[in-house]
């Protein structure tokens, strides 16, 4: 194929390429490609200014002051609030119930949703239907499932107990124990939750290519050491993702101890505070004691932590995904 060059225009020296000047729809045609992809996420941060920062920042304002409901006329207290909140052991107690809950859910789920998503990523009959079936739970009303697990784990007349006693063994009193109301309401946790990864973790599985899958298969690997020494370290960003938005989910959770109480609805989280939470916590300081300074401190403690294990999130997953597959040389 012959190119042809075209006439150099006056002034120019001859056998120099000169590129046309653009047009408008040119420079249009660049703009657009430049600025379009801001514009269409922009109504996000829009939102997001409105219901998420600026709420944020004047919950920050709010922990200033000495801020009763219904006062017109706050009192500025500076840093007051925060210096009661870490001498109050009733929060420290709230925030140690979290770990123990946070604990008590995320391990056993994370694994649990590993088994499952193997099991469903293997040729199964039904698969469609097996994998809608897990995420039921996720979609039933939190509401009931809270109701219905206080019947369950209830010290008289629950079915666990009733299974406990048949085996032989004693009752267990789920909702004045510590470490059972923490369990009753973990296993809660990881009843609706559970499926819901268990499909984040399916759909990396099968992201992973085949080949690999054959290459070690025709080395000798045997189904449990592929699924160890293939499957499994190709999963590790998708699990370091579920770990850390399932601790984000713990660290927030709410209306399972609300519900689990004797007395449903109520913040106080047991008689003894034995599983209550900071959430917990912030909304009884908020809405019972109608201390809004307070439970605005609460909330920008929960927040600072929320946003530490965000930043491990991000270290964390930054050198687990540096697998030699996809290092830079």
């Amino acid at each position: 194929m012959t190119v042809i060059d075209k006439v150099a225009p006056e002034g120019s020296k001859a056998g120099e390429r000169t590129s046309p000047r653009p047009t408008f729809r040119h420079k249009l045609s660049r703009w657009d490609v430049k600025v379009s992809p801001y514009l269409y996420v922009a109504p996000f941060f829009i939102v997001f200014g409105i219901v998420g920062l600026f709420p944020l920042l004047y919950t920050a304002y709010v922990s200033l002051f000495k801020w009763k409901a219904g006062s017109d006329d706050p009192d500025f207290i500076g840093l007051d609030n925060y210096k009661e909140l870490f001498g109050d052991a009733q929060f420290w107690n709230a925030l140690t119930n979290t770990i123990s809950i946070f604990l008590l859910s995320s391990v056993p789920q994370i694994i649990i949703a590993v088994l499952l998503a193997a099991l469903l990523g293997a040729r199964l009959r039904g698969a469609t239907g097996w994998r809608v079936g897990i995420l039921l739970p996720y979609a039933a009303s939190l509401v009931a499932i809270g109701i219905i697990f206080a019947n369950l784990f209830g010290p008289r007349y629950g079915l666990i107990n009733g299974v406990l006693q048949t085996i032989g063994l004693d009752p267990v009193d789920w909702q004045a124990s510590r470490i059972g109301s923490h369990i009753a309401i973990a296993i809660m946790v990881n009843w609706r939750w559970t499926g819901y990864n268990a499909l984040i973790v399916l759909a990396a599985m099968q992201a992973i290519p085949k080949e690999l899958h054959e290459a070690a298969l025709i080395d000798g690997a045997g189904t449990w050491r592929r699924f160890f020494h293939v499957t499994l370290p190709l999963l590790k960003p998708t699990l370091v993702f579920v770990v850390i938005t399932s601790t984000i989910g713990g660290l927030q959770i709410f209306t399972e101890p609300k519900l689990f109480d004797a007395l449903p609805g109520s913040n106080n989280g047991g008689s003894t505070n034995q599983f209550q939470t900071v959430t917990l916590y912030l909304y009884q300081s908020a809405f019972e004691n109608y201390n809004l300074g307070y439970a605005s401190a609460i909330a920008w403690v929960l927040f600072v932590i929320i946003v530490l294990i965000a930043l491990v999130n991000f270290f964390l997953t930054g050198r687990l995904a540096r697998t030699p597959a996809v290092k830079k040389k």
